[in-house]
């Protein structure tokens, strides 16, 4: 029979640690994003799934708001409950750019995101989307640092997933991609999100350049996940794809029923709380 103590569930504590453990280069952690408690469960439940991620686009069209904070903080804080109460999983929370103006706001709302039972997070760089420009480097960096100091006061080891986007609003500015990079490596984040690797050469060139592991978004037409593993890559996710896909799968059965079609098989699928 089990101990009583192995029935304890983790520590958000320790869910942290773990969480910033599994981004191993050569063994990345894979998240098939989610965004409410019933596909953090079902994800959860799925053999080989060892941590969660939510996608900050997902969870805002859940909510019926746009993405970009479209949300309020207590809409995005309400969404990481609800999802971190649904598995003893760790949780990384995609934050955006932290729902404050400055870092000492960026700072009370990761304290709050850290009540809420998140593991990790992702804040980004970006003013206003991927592709627009880029807070001033400093700027950017003191946000990071402002949530690692939050994490620190909690004792918490939050994983940080920060996230910049230079290479997807200024496709040939390498340099600065890098530069922002490792600055905030050295603001506390435990792992660059990476957007605008476009090619083999390239992510390998940032997993050799960047001082922690390096998280990307895969798609189709994208590497191959066994390529991105054997080049290095700590982290592959998936963003609000894994909404499309469920949509798409929504919409092709809704139109098969409404056309006296055949009963989808998926009908048959059990679930439970």
């Amino acid at each position: 029979m089990s101990d009583a103590a192995d029935l304890t569930p983790p520590t958000t504590a320790e869910k942290a640690a773990a969480l910033a453990a599994l981004h191993v280069a050569g063994d990345p952690l894979v998240v098939v994003n989610v965004w409410d408690a019933m596909t953090a469960r079902i994800v959860a439940r799925t053999p080989g799934v060892r941590a969660l991620a939510t996608a900050s686009h997902s969870v805002a069209y859940a909510y019926g708001v746009e993405d970009g904070e479209g949300m309020s903080v207590d809409m995005a804080l309400d969404a990481a409950r609800r999802i971190t109460a649904s598995s003893d999983l760790p949780v990384s929370v995609d934050f955006e750019r932290g729902y404050a103006p400055d870092a000492r706001g960026v700072g009370e709302n990761v304290a709050r995101l850290i009540e809420a039972g998140a593991a990790g997070m992702n804040i980004e760089d970006s003013i206003a989307g991927a592709t627009s420009d880029r807070r001033p480097l400093e700027e950017a960096a003191s946000r990071v640092a402002a949530a690692r100091a939050a994490a620190d006061a909690a004792g918490v080891p939050l994983a940080i997933n920060a996230r910049t986007d230079t290479l997807a609003g200024s496709p040939d500015n390498w340099g600065e991609a890098i530069d922002r990079a490792n600055a905030y490596v050295d603001a506390g984040a435990t792992s660059i999100f990476m957007l605008g690797l476009r090619d083999e050469q390239m992510v390998a060139d940032a997993v050799e350049k960047v001082r922690a592991p390096i998280a990307v978004f895969a798609h189709p037409g994208y590497l191959p996940i066994s390529r991105l593993a054997e080049l290095g890559v700590g982290r592959i996710s998936f963003g609000p794809q894994i909404l499309g896909l469920t949509l798409h799968h929504l919409a092709e059965a809704a139109a098969q029923l409404t056309a006296h079609g055949d009963y989808p098989a998926e009908l048959s699928y059990r679930y439970e709380l």
